[in-house]
């Protein structure tokens, strides 16, 4: 018997193994260029978002690497700076560095925020839902590129992916149903951490 033959068969066993109602989650990857101060957002490989943001300006610099989110809040407020209000906010450092939406976009495309990355409120709100349909643990956030007078790289503290986008931990996986993407979000369920335990409480401010 030729293995050709073997092929369809195999692939049904396969599916037909599969439990009835499980969901496939694509791969969801936003990366961040300080140097041009972009935003790119990619599902299983293909381009979905290229938006203009604002990263940590000079003593402020956003860290560098790969990271997993861990948190995310719709009305998240500063800490740290006045109660200043972060709609939208993915965590992606323990010490506190977020993706979340500002009202300031005068600012956009410049790097002048205290370490987070800004974007607009609307695009925040698309990507705060893009992450919570994929799943946080399907999301990787890759920071790169440096901006002038920064100084010496600043690198976070928690464990980095991988930098490479070719990655193995990159590789795509069936996409689930995008058409969603840029519904309403609802205000009921503020605070999303893909149903899992809260971490242990560290000693620093959510905010920046």
């Amino acid at each position: 018997m030729h293995i050709s033959n073997l092929i369809a068969p195999l692939t049904a066993a396969a599916i037909s193994a599969l439990p009835l109602g499980q969901v496939a989650y694509a791969e969801l990857l936003i990366k961040v260029d300080k140097s041009t101060q972009r935003m790119t957002v990619m599902v299983n490989g293909v381009q979905f978002y290229n938006w203009p943001v604002t990263t940590g300006g000079s003593g402020y610099d956003t860290p560098r690497g790969a990271f997993k989110p861990f948190r995310m809040e719709i009305d998240h407020h500063s800490d740290e700076y006045d109660n200043a209000p972060m709609p939208y906010s993915i965590f992606f450092t323990q010490t506190g560095n977020a993706i979340h939406g500002t009202y300031e976009q005068r600012n956009l495309g410049r790097a002048v925020s205290h370490g987070c990355v800004r974007l607009s409120v609307k695009n925040a709100a698309t990507l705060w839902n893009l992450v919570k349909q994929e799943k946080m643990a399907n999301t990787s956030v890759v920071i790169g590129g440096a901006i002038a007078d920064a100084g010496p790289p600043v690198v976070a503290r928690s464990q980095p992916l991988p930098l490479t986008p070719d990655s193995p931990i990159y590789a795509a996986q069936p996409a689930a149903d995008h058409s969603s993407y840029d519904a309403p979000l609802s205000q009921s369920q503020p605070r999303y951490d893909d149903n899992r335990p809260l971490l242990p409480f560290f000693p620093f401010f959510f905010g920046r």
